[in-house]
């Protein structure tokens, strides 16, 4: 693993903010424009403010507010350097309850050439340069990267654990049905425990890639305006949640795909196509396309739902004849890989680049909003899709390869505002 590091976190002082409830927010990528707002009314000091400001300057803003709360005391800086281990309590759409644990740490930074890093999602320009200006101005990590590492044995869940039962956590802030709770972890030979056991393990990014790049991109500037780097200045670590692959606790949901705006759809000639490749069975509705797909053992079934049918359907043919030879064996395993190259591209006439731009695309998360914006037209047809698991992830990561865009969800999102990490 790279070289993880307590650090003297930044954080809400609770004396004066009160219920962290009405502080902590989702990441930056995740929050649309009305929960942005919901959080600014929420509280004067939502970390929303400095994560993902609705100023005109935003970057200006959330430096600014950063300075003037450190200053009148609404954020404190720790003096002393720490872990932070942090749990996440929650219930899945079935009703089952799971609580993922896992720490923040300063986590150095390491090109992916060194495969150290790994990660498995190509990124876009657009939001690197967005977290670079934000980075610039507030010399501030506001959000966490999601790593996760593999050990087998649990020997860091067990320390970790070992700490946390036997004391009180700093935070317990309950948002959106997820209860967060966070500890501070100061003692220096827990600490040194946790990272021998980790020390030598890789490190596969679920999420915040492109906060990651960032992090990698300031580096370099930094270093090139500093002619004293020695490589052990805060901008060369960043701040990362790091959770063990064999936690149970670890949930990755599917996000299905919504698709509009192609001319001369026909869903039954689209039906037809579907056939030439796909096992085709009608289903009944909502419900049984669910237990379909919970069903299948296959990674190549889907669920089809246009205007007037729902279909389950499951690759007949074999995936490796149908898909490019420039398509390494793990993107090869993929369902989400067969449903891009053969459906959307070859059936549907959607390209690559379309698809990057999302023009007719759209991704959710919820299968209750494929039926909605289909039955309302918003949607041509939706695709039902399983989730990808944890080993196809590492799978991909490990052969250097990335997955289609929007491949994985890990719920619950880690939360910003629980702690921050300075870059001076």
């Amino acid at each position: 693993m790279p070289e993880i590091r307590p650090f003297k976190g930044l954080r809400y002082n609770p004396e004066t903010v009160g219920d962290m409830a009405r502080i902590i927010c989702p990441p930056y990528d995740v929050i649309p424009p009305s929960m942005q707002q919901e959080l600014y009314e929420s509280s004067p000091c939502n970390s929303i403010r400095l994560e993902l400001p609705m100023e005109d300057d935003p970057y200006g803003a959330a430096a600014e507010r950063l300075g003037e709360w450190m200053k009148n005391g609404i954020l404190m800086q720790e003096t002393e350097p720490a872990l932070y281990p942090y749990s996440q309590t929650f219930t899945d759409q079935e009703g089952h309850t799971h609580t993922r644990s896992g720490l923040f740490a300063a986590m150095r930074l390491h090109e992916f050439a060194e495969r150290k890093v790994l990660p498995h999602e190509r990124t876009l320009s657009g939001p690197k340069a967005d977290r670079l200006n934000l980075f610039r101005t507030t010399k501030t990590n506001i959000s966490a990267i999601f790593g996760l590492y593999a050990d087998g044995e649990g020997l860091a869940d067990s320390l970790i654990a070992g700490f946390t039962s036997a004391n009180e956590p700093i935070i317990d802030a309950v948002f959106q049905g997820v209860r967060n709770r966070l500890w501070r972890l100061a003692d220096s030979e827990l600490a040194v425990d946790i990272q021998k056991v980790l020390a030598e393990k890789n490190v596969y990014i679920a999420d915040g890639h492109h906060r990651y790049e960032t992090g990698l991109n300031y580096r370099r500037e930094r270093e090139a305006a500093n002619p004293g780097h020695t490589g052990e200045e805060p901008y060369n670590f960043i701040l990362t949640y790091l959770n063990n692959i064999h936690d149970t606790g670890l949930v990755v949901f599917p996000i299905h795909r919504l698709i509009h705006s192609i001319e001369g759809f026909e869903a039954a000639k689209f039906r037809s196509r579907l056939e030439e490749h796909f096992d085709v069975t009608e289903l009944d509705g909502r419900a049984a396309l669910k237990a379909y797909l919970e069903a299948a053992k296959s990674s190549y079934t889907y669920g089809v739902v246009t205007a007037g049918s729902v279909l389950g359907i499951t690759l007949r043919d074999n995936a490796a004849d149908l898909l490019d030879t420039s398509i390494s064996p793990s993107l090869q395993k993929l369902g989400l890989v067969v449903l891009h190259e053969v459906v959307l591209t070859r059936l549907l006439g959607i390209s690559q680049e379309a698809m990057a731009l999302q023009t007719n695309i759209v991704y959710v998360k919820d299968d209750g909003e494929v039926f909605q914006s289909v039955a309302n037209g918003k949607a041509q047809v939706g695709f039902m899709v399983k989730p990808a698991t944890v080993a196809q992830v590492l799978d991909v990561s490990e052969s250097g390869g990335v997955m289609p865009q929007k491949s994985t969800f890990f719920y619950p999102k880690i939360m910003t505002g629980l702690v921050f990490k300075t870059l001076d």
